[in-house]
C-alpha cells in the first residue's frame, strides 16, 4: 500500500484512545514492569509517544516544508521521555498524549499539504535524504509498532503463568526487538 495521508491521520487519530483504553487503570503490575534489562514498560512507552509528539513529528514536518535538505534534523533523544515522565502517573501521561497527538493532528491539517508538499526532501542525521511522505507514513507505523510493544511487555508479565500454552501464542515468541 502506498502512503495515503487521510488513511495515516485516522490511524494516528485513534492510537491515544486505543491506549487509553487498554491501559488506563490497570495496576501498575502491568504498566511498570518491563522485560528485563534495558527495556521499557508501558509507562515508558507511553512517555516516548509523548516526547516524540513534542520533539519529533510535527518539528521535523515543520522543517521539511521551512528549509527542505538544508538543515538536518535535531537527533532524537530516545531516552528523553525518562525525565519529562518522573512523577506523573500513567493516567496523566495518557491525557498528555492525547491532548498533544489531538493538536499535532489540527496543525498537520491546517497545512494542507498537497502531493508536491508530500514529496519534499528533508535531511535525517543518520538516514540522509526523506521525504514527508515519507516521515508521515513513519509516524502512523511508529505508532503500531509501540503499540505491539505494548501488548508484548505485556504479555511478558504472564509468561510463566500460561505454562504449555506459551508455545501457541505468538506474542511470547516475538524476539529480536524487545530492546526500546
Amino acid at each position: 500500500m502506498n502512503h495515503n495521508l487521510p488513511h495515516t491521520i485516522s490511524l494516528l487519530t485513534r492510537t491515544p484512545a486505543a491506549l487509553d483504553a487498554l491501559l488506563r487503570d490497570l495496576p501498575e503490575t502491568w504498566t511498570l514492569q518491563n522485560e528485563g534489562e534495558n527495556t521499557w514498560s508501558v509507562f515508558d512507552v507511553v512517555g516516548h509517544l509523548i516526547h516524540g509528539e513534542r520533539t519529533d513529528w510535527m518539528p521535523r514536518v515543520r522543517m521539511v516544508l521551512q528549509f527542505g535538505e538544508t538543515r538536518t534534523f535535531v537527533p532524537f533523544d530516545r531516552w528523553g521521555h525518562l525525565r519529562e515522565s518522573q512523577g506523573k502517573s500513567l493516567g496523566q501521561l495518557l491525557d498528555e498524549f492525547a491532548r498533544l497527538r489531538s493538536e499535532n493532528l489540527r496543525e498537520l491539517g491546517a497545512l494542507n499539504l498537497r502531493p508536491e508538499d508530500l514529496a519534499r526532501r528533508g535531511q535525517h542525521p543518520s538516514l540522509g535524504i526523506v521525504t514527508l511522505s515519507e516521515l508521515l507514513a513513519t509516524w502512523a507505523v511508529h505508532d503500531l509498532t509501540h503499540l505491539h510493544q505494548v501488548s508484548r511487555v505485556m504479555a511478558h508479565q504472564y509468561r510463566k503463568s500460561v505454562g504449555p500454552w506459551s508455545q501457541y501464542l505468538g506474542v511470547l515468541q516475538c524476539t529480536g526487538h524487545s530492546s526500546p
